[in-house]
């Protein structure tokens, strides 16, 4: 279960520079004193490119950290293997708390089980900071699948009557997404093929051009185009109906009760960053994650903004990798598949 907000805040201006004097006058590990904030060049690094939930969750906190975090702060995608170039660009930037990576869940609770030599250690590499937000994800089907397919199981009749357009597309391969699909495909007991793309909007929209037949991604993602009418969602992946397609039906209730999942995004700095900053930083994205800009701008793409403490987010991260294994042990996917 994902933790509750804080309920009660102080005046942002005087939280500030608390965490500021907090932050530059505390050592680190190494002994060198950590900068205080607001530092003057900040950097968050992002894994997709721009128009999709994660850059919109990155720069709607952006926003909301200029002034406090950095006087200048820079959303920086790094597109590209599934989200993977962003961690491994995280590695590479001074561990002095001026820069953060904003990635979903999957890239960091997943990877480890499907890469046998993935470049980045997720205990080791990334120090949590806080969650920015939490979400479901959906199936949605566009111009390829008829009018007439309004469930899963239309969906799965359809397919198997016309197995030359069996397939969903996903953010990445390896992401939940992709797993989400291939727990469908082993429910209906044939292939639906996976076709991964760079990024959800990327997915959607060659869904929408006829050229896959479905996707599977945040809900969010489907939100912005279903007055085009060129998309429907089928389902969702939560345990309840998701608050921004309250008339879709989940999996479960579908009688697929093995397809859930909720996601989330979460704020990690590099390796070695001062904990003074990283607590000071944490505190300011829990605060910004209750400001009715942060919450409204979020909402218009389908996510739910949550803010964590960095111990909270560790053992988060900790529980979800451990659930995750078995079920891709279950799938028998890896990056070799």
């Amino acid at each position: 279960m994902l933790p509750t907000l804080a309920q009660n805040l102080v005046d942002p201006t005087r939280r500030s520079l608390t965490l500021a004097a907090a932050a530059g006058g505390l050592l680190t590990a190494s002994g060198a004193r950590a900068q205080a904030l607001p530092f003057e060049n900040t950097r968050i690094v992002v894994g997709f490119p721009p128009g999709g939930t994660s850059d919109t969750t990155s720069r709607r906190m952006g926003e909301r950290l200029r002034g406090t975090w950095g006087r200048n702060v820079v959303v920086d995608n790094k597109a590209g293997a599934g989200g993977r170039i962003a961690v491994e660009t995280l590695k590479t930037l001074p561990a002095d708390g001026s820069s953060m990576l904003l990635t979903p869940a999957s890239i960091l609770m997943i990877y480890p089980h499907i890469y046998p030599k993935l470049s980045y250690n997720v205990f080791e590499d990334v120090v949590p900071v806080s969650m920015g937000c939490a979400f479901h994800h959906g199936l949605a089907v566009g111009p390829a699948v008829p009018e007439s397919v309004r469930n899963v199981r239309e969906l799965i009749a359809f397919f198997k009557a016309n197995p030359d357009k069996a397939n969903y597309g996903s953010p990445a391969a390896g992401s939940v997404p992709h797993f989400l699909g291939a727990l469908l495909e082993k429910a209906a007991g044939f292939e639906i093929k996976h076709v991964a793309f760079r990024g959800s909007q990327a997915a959607v929209l060659d869904m929408m051009g006829g050229q896959v037949a479905s996707v599977s991604a945040p809900v969010g993602e489907f939100l912005p185009h279903l007055k085009t009418g060129k998309l429907r969602i089928l389902a969702t992946s939560g345990t309840t109906r998701d608050k921004f397609a309250p008339n879709v039906p989940t999996y479960t209730e579908q009688g697929f009760g093995t397809i859930s999942a909720r996601e989330w995004f979460g704020f990690f700095m590099p390796k070695g960053s001062p904990d003074a900053v990283v607590q000071a930083v944490s505190s300011q994205i829990r605060t910004a994650a209750t400001h009715p800009d942060y919450v409204a701008g979020l909402e218009l793409m389908g996510l739910e903004a949550v803010g964590t403490t960095s111990a909270e987010l560790g053992r988060i991260l900790k529980a979800d990798h451990d659930r995750w294994a078995p079920i891709v042990k279950q799938i028998g996917f890896t990056a070799e598949s």
